[in-house]
Order: structure tokens, then C-alpha cells, then sequence
């Protein structure tokens, strides 16, 4: 006699597969973002995070190609891929963490099998997926941070641009041994927080509007690769747009001196940098990050759509 499974051990069973086919699919979104978009990332945080000048002195960058120039003469081409090993070596993790999440709260929302989720369903999926990958993103970030920033924060000398950190794993052992052990790998936890949670809320509704609007309903199983591209490209911009000056706090957090620290938490960093530089402060660093976000989050979205599809 043929043994049939319990109804409740086929479920189980359908619901680790779609766990692994999000993880594998998010996985080659995640690897294909990184690399259309690391150079981008890195110009935009070394604007970000460049000291203030001194009165009548000029910015250490002018703007986002006198970075890139700086930038390749100091370091040279591998310089605008500086700090991409931290979050290479957990792309697999974050993109995993992101995608199977929104995937299982897809899976609760949904009413019957099947039956594609609303874009508000799509929000609240996009901001909890957002507070689980919250607490990976940060640590990553920070170390990529602090590779990224530290030429533009380094004074210049005759040997050229001072290097601090020798890599990703130099990071964390500075930080372990000498900020606050694993605790200080998470400075910065509350700005990511409030910029993956409505940023993610933001990005994947604008993901299912868009898809549905090219479909012209709520079935986009047939979507051409092209129109998968752009929303997906406009979905990331619209994730930067949303939370851009959240960034910047958290960038500037992260890369702030630990025993002489010049913000005492998120607020007070805002309101230094809007005191200091303005409103245009909090947008430093705008132009690669939208630049970079079209053609990244575009790449991640195709990528992770066909890996998913092909899965099955």
C-alpha cells in the first residue's frame, strides 16, 4: 500500500522549498545589484561622510565626478570597489533574509494559493521583510562604511591617501576589540531601522504598482524582461527617495569617532547637519545613490524574478 503524507506535512514541505527558492533567487539578485552598484555606493558615502570644511575652505569633493577622479587617482579603479568583500561575503545572507521573509509574510496574507497580494499586502510584506534584514545591513554596513570613508576622512600626506583599516575583517576586530565588543558592531542599528523599514515599504509596493500596471491587472506572470527592468529600477529609486536623508545620518553615525565621538545619536546628527550644511547636507551623495539605485535594484529584481521563475 502507497503511504500518502498528511496534508499538513505537504504544506510544510511546499513551504521549505519556496523558502529555498527565495534564498537561492534572492541570492543572485543580491550578487547582481552589488556589482552593477558598488562603485556608485562608494562615491556616495565618501560624499556623505567628508568632513565639514573650515570657513572659506573648499569641500575635500566638489561633487560626485570629482570624487570618482580623487578617488581613482589615490587608490586607482579597485578604490571605487573598496569595502564591496563585507557585503559580498553576506549578499547571500541579506538578499536571503529579504526576499524568503517577504515571501512567508506573502504566504500569510495571501487569501487562497495563487492569488496575487494587493500592493498595500506588498507594503506590509516590503516594511516586515525590512526589520529582519535591519539587524544584518547593519554591521555590514558599518564596515563597509568605514572602508569606504576612510580616505575622504584621512588627512592627505606625501605617501598618499592614510589607510586605517586594512579590510573588512580589520574592521571587526577594531570595533570587537576596541568600540564596545559586538554591541559597537551595531552602532547606527536605530537610522538602518528607519531606513530599511518604510524603504523596503516603499520599494516593493511601488514594485507590485508598477508591475501591475504594465500587465494591465494582477496577473504578472507574463511580464517581458524589460518592463520587469524598470519596475524594478524605479522601485529602488523610490526606496532612496523615500528615506535618503536617513542614510546620510546613518552613514555619518557609523564613521563618527568612537572615543571622541561628535553626535551623541540620531537626532543629535540631524540636527548638526542641518544646522551646519542645510537641507542640501542630508541629500550628499544623492546623485550616485539615484544613479546607482536604476540600474542596481533593476539588475536585482530581473535577476531574482528569472532565478525564481526557472525554480519553479
Amino acid at each position: 500500500m502507497r503511504w500518502i503524507q498528511p496534508n499538513w506535512v505537504v504544506e510544510k514541505n511546499q513551504r521549505m522549498g519556496d523558502v529555498a527558492k527565495d534564498l537561492t533567487a534572492g541570492t543572485v539578485g543580491g550578487a547582481s545589484q552589488l556589482i552593477c552598484g558598488h562603485p556608485f555606493d562608494t562615491i556616495k558615502v565618501k560624499l556623505q561622510s567628508q568632513p565639514v570644511p573650515l570657513p572659506g575652505q573648499p569641500p575635500k569633493f566638489s561633487g560626485a565626478m570629482d570624487a570618482v577622479k580623487q578617488t581613482i587617482a589615490a587608490e586607482g579603479p579597485r578604490g571605487l570597489y573598496k569595502g564591496m568583500g563585507a557585503p559580498l561575503a553576506t549578499v547571500a545572507a541579506f538578499n536571503a533574509v529579504l526576499f524568503s521573509v517577504r515571501g512567508q509574510l506573502e504566504g500569510q496574507l495571501r487569501s487562497q494559493p495563487g492569488v496575487p497580494l494587493t500592493v498595500n499586502q506588498q507594503v506590509v510584506c516590503g516594511a516586515g521583510a525590512g526589520i529582519a534584514v535591519s539587524f544584518l545591513a547593519c554591521p555590514t554596513e558599518l564596515i563597509k562604511c568605514r572602508l569606504q570613508a576612510q580616505s575622504a576622512l584621512g588627512q592627505s600626506s606625501s605617501a598618499g591617501v592614510t589607510v586605517k583599516y586594512g579590510g573588512p575583517m580589520d574592521v571587526a576586530r577594531h570595533v570587537l576589540k576596541s568600540e564596545g565588543g559586538t554591541r559597537g558592531l551595531f552602532k547606527g542599528l536605530v537610522p538602518t531601522l528607519a531606513r530599511e523599514v518604510p524603504g523596503n515599504a516603499a520599494m516593493f509596493g511601488v514594485y507590485e504598482l508598477l508591475k501591475q500596471q504594465f500587465a494591465g491587472g494582477t496577473d504578472t506572470s507574463n511580464l517581458g524582461r524589460g518592463s520587469l527592468i524598470v519596475a524594478g529600477g524605479l522601485a529602488g529609486a523610490t526606496f532612496w527617495f523615500s528615506v535618503y536623508p536617513t542614510d546620510v545620518v546613518k552613514s555619518v553615525i557609523q564613521v563618527d569617532d568612537y572615543k571622541n565621538p561628535k553626535y551623541s545619536g540620531s537626532i543629535d546628527a540631524f540636527r548638526k547637519i542641518l544646522a551646519a550644511e542645510g537641507v542640501k547636507g542630508l541629500y550628499k551623495g544623492f546623485g550616485p545613490a539615484m544613479a546607482r539605485s536604476i540600474p542596481a535594484n533593476g539588475a536585482c529584481f530581473l535577476a531574482y524574478e528569472i532565478t525564481r521563475s526557472s525554480l519553479g
